[in-house]
């Protein structure tokens, strides 16, 4: 099909001229002679691309034109004509969305340049955004992809339980989009338009954890001036996703076990019951059945949670959903920070399957968003993925496990060489900045120095500044 174009001119004869130069250039072209006529065209018609004179005499103005396909066709360009001594108006209207302005008088190869440039940015925006509702109908749920039949099985869960009040327990790694499926559920139920408030429950002291959760009175303990309400009572009418449970502290544990029980509370401090209309879900990456045998996590807690399980695999496990996470964070990123689109070579895609992930999707996103704003060109070559190597194995794979230890002591001692790896190359790579590592690697600044303490890390073992 011929590319579709839109010519906005008041001036008869400069608009025969651009329509003829177009037609022969194998352009179909619609003309408009005013402002009017050229909106109520956007507002019923497709176009690929839009010329218009900046001004038009009375009435609409090419000011408004450019609005109105900003707002029913977002993807099309907008190019200004402009006369002579109008420029600075030229930049508002490229500050206003517009691709690109001539000014006049122009010549005929500037125009060709001009509309070429602007059909391949057209092409390229709606291919991305197809790609994208393909990627989301055949392989997504909600903001999660996946093809394999361990996320089908996440998707199909998902998806029979979010309109159901039932509590969920979802299970996975750091960095799996244990969040993301907790939003799929809210968004899904009707709960949507209640709120969604997320808990962080390893980066909140255990000082403060049931302030935060439960709220408390006014002089409950020091530094209470005022009565203040807590992330139960926030999420009333809607859902409130507990992550990293595992990591609360026992006597909490308990107070959140009497909410599941009874649906109501006190405020620290307080003694009046509140009561609250909230879903639960809660996230881990823990092993809670371990916790469960030695006493960390309460075992009518664990039972009352683990109403439905949803397990997410490891990045490493599901490699045939790369291309689509690349796909969808390579958009995302585009558009964020407003880049052309850019593309992955199959020596890139090749390499990012051969990397383990210790970091799953989140760490994926991360490489695919540094290379795409680093990387010289709109091709994304594997010299441009940063991707460390892990456990002093030169091709980055985990190291043989111990045989000769029990499963759960084999798996404790190779998370804790993972974490000691990952961490010491994360803060290395951000000079011994804790926030800076922490925002680099998703993790909260609190969690990162508990982390680092808890494996004895040292300061003098990533050459802190």
């Amino acid at each position: 099909m011929k590319p579709r174009t839109l010519i906005v001119e008041d001036e008869r004869a400069i608009r025969l001229a651009l329509s003829g130069l177009l037609r022969r250039e194998h352009y179909e072209v619609e003309e408009a002679a005013n402002g009017e006529d050229a909106i109520a065209r956007v507002e019923g018609e497709r176009f690929d691309f839009v010329l218009t004179d900046l001004a038009l005499g009375s009435g609409k103005s090419g000011m408004d034109v450019l609005k109105a396909v900003k707002a029913h066709q977002p993807e099309t360009p907008v190019v200004m004509i402009t006369a002579h001594g109008n420029e600075k108006i030229a930049v508002e209207a490229m500050k206003a969305g517009a691709e690109d302005y001539v000014p006049k008088p122009f010549d005929n190869d500037e125009i060709r340049l001009v509309a070429r440039r602007c059909l391949e940015k057209t092409r390229l925006a709606r291919e991305n955004r197809e790609l994208r509702e393909r990627v989301e109908r055949a392989f997504g749920f909600g903001n999660l992809i996946g093809s394999g039949a361990a996320m089908q099985k996440v998707f199909e869960t998902t998806r029979k339980v979010a309109e159901t009040d039932l509590t969920v327990l979802i299970r996975g790694e750091s960095g799996t989009g244990k969040e993301l499926v907790a939003q799929a559920l809210h968004q899904e139920s009707a709960r949507k338009s209640a709120p969604f408030v997320a808990v962080n429950c390893a980066a909140i002291s255990k000082e403060l954890v049931e302030s935060e959760l439960f709220g408390h009175e006014k002089g409950a303990f020091t530094g209470a001036d005022a009565r203040r309400a807590g992330r139960f009572e926030a999420a009333h009418g809607g859902t409130i996703f507990l992550d990293e449970i595992g990591d609360m502290a026992p006597e909490t544990q308990a107070k959140v076990l009497r909410v599941l029980q009874e649906r109501s509370f006190e405020r620290v401090g307080g003694t009046e019951p509140i009561e609250v209309d909230v879903r639960v879900v809660a996230a881990t990456h823990r092993d809670l059945e371990a916790d469960v045998r030695e006493g960390r996590f309460r075992e009518d807690l664990y039972y009352r949670l683990k109403v439905v399980e949803v397990m997410l695999p490891p990045l490493r496990e599901r490699t045939e959903d790369l291309p689509a996470l690349v796909t969808r964070f390579l958009d995302e990123v585009a558009e964020r920070h407003d880049l052309a689109p850019r593309t992955l070579s199959e020596d890139a895609l090749a390499r990012l399957a051969a990397y383990p992930f210790p970091g799953n999707v989140r760490e994926l996103r991360n490489v695919i968003e540094q290379a795409a704003v680093l990387s010289p060109t709109e091709r994304i070559e594997a010299k441009d993925l940063s991707l460390p190597e892990l456990g002093g194995s030169p091709s980055g794979r985990p190291a043989t496990p111990d045989l000769t230890l029990p499963f759960s002591d084999s798996k404790r001692d190779a998370i804790e060489r993972f974490e000691r790896s990952y961490l010491l190359h994360a803060l290395r790579a951000n000079r011994g900045n804790i926030s800076r590592t922490a925002e680099a690697i998703g993790m909260v600044r609190q969690s990162l120095q508990q982390k680092i303490r808890e494996l004895g890390l040292r300061s003098e073992d990533w050459g802190k500044d």
